[in-house]
C-alpha cells in the first residue's frame, strides 16, 4: 500500500525502528549517501589528489627510465659516431697549419699566382690574426692582373691548396689599357692555436664571461 505526505509527517523520527520499510530504505540511502559525501570531502579527496600525483610521476620515471634504456643500447653506436667525428676532426685539423708554417703558406698562395703569369699588384697580410676557439685567420688582401682563363685558375689552384685557404669578397674589372682583368679578393688563411695560446684563449674567454656577471 502507497504512503501518503500524510502518512510520511506522521513517522516519529526517534521510532525509526517502527517505520514502514520504505521509510527506513529511504532514510538509510540519504544516511548512506551523506557519508560517501563527507568521506570524499575530508578524505578520499585528498588520497585521489596524492594517487594522481604518484601516476605522474611513474609516468615521468617511465618515460626516463625508457630513454636511459635507449640510450644504454645505443651506447656503442654513440661512441662509434664519436670516434668518427673525433677523426673527421683530425683530418680537418690537419689541414690548418701551425704557426711555424704560415710564411711557407703565404708563400704557396703567392707562388700559384704567379704560376699562372699574374701580376701581383696588391699581397697584403693583415697586421693581426683574428683568433677562434681553436684557430687563428689571417686575411690577405690581394689584387692581381691577368687573362680571364689564368685568374680562374688561379682561384682553382687556391682551393687545391693542401692548407684551407677561402677566396671572399671577389670582385673583377678590367684592367685598363694593358687588357685583361684585375681581380680583388680577401684571401683568408687559417691555422691551429698551439696549446699556450689556447690556454691563454681560455683564460681570456673565462675572464670575458667573469666580467659579464
Amino acid at each position: 500500500m502507497a504512503m501518503t505526505l500524510n502518512d510520511l509527517k506522521r513517522l516519529d523520527p526517534k521510532k525509526i525502528g517502527s517505520w514502514p520499510i520504505l521509510p527506513k530504505l529511504g532514510v538509510l540511502f540519504i544516511t548512506l549517501a551523506l557519508i560517501v559525501l563527507a568521506s570524499y570531502w575530508f578524505d578520499w579527496q585528498h588520497q585521489i589528489e596524492g594517487i594522481n600525483q604518484e601516476k605522474v610521476k611513474e609516468e615521468g620515471l617511465r618515460k626516463t627510465f625508457l630513454t636511459k634504456k635507449s640510450e644504454a643500447i645505443n651506447l656503442p653506436a654513440y661512441q662509434k659516431q664519436l670516434e668518427d667525428i673525433e677523426k673527421q676532426f683530425g683530418a680537418l685539423l690537419k689541414q690548418l697549419p701551425g704557426r711555424s708554417e704560415m710564411d711557407a703558406l703565404l708563400t704557396d698562395i703567392n707562388q700559384a699566382g704567379l704560376g699562372r703569369g699574374l701580376q701581383f699588384e696588391l699581397f697584403k697580410p693583415a697586421a693581426q690574426e683574428t683568433r677562434r676557439d681553436f684557430y687563428a685567420e689571417l686575411p690577405i688582401s690581394i689584387k692581381v692582373t691577368g687573362s680571364y682563363h689564368d685568374i680562374g685558375a688561379f682561384a682553382s689552384d687556391i682551393g687545391k691548396l693542401s692548407r684551407i685557404v677561402t677566396l671572399e669578397n671577389i670582385a673583377l674589372a678590367s684592367a685598363g689599357k694593358g687588357g685583361g682583368l684585375a681581380l680583388e679578393a680577401l684571401a683568408k688563411t687559417f691555422r691551429y692555436l698551439d696549446d699556450d695560446e689556447l690556454a691563454q684563449q681560455r683564460r681570456a674567454v673565462a675572464a670575458k664571461k667573469g666580467g659579464k656577471k
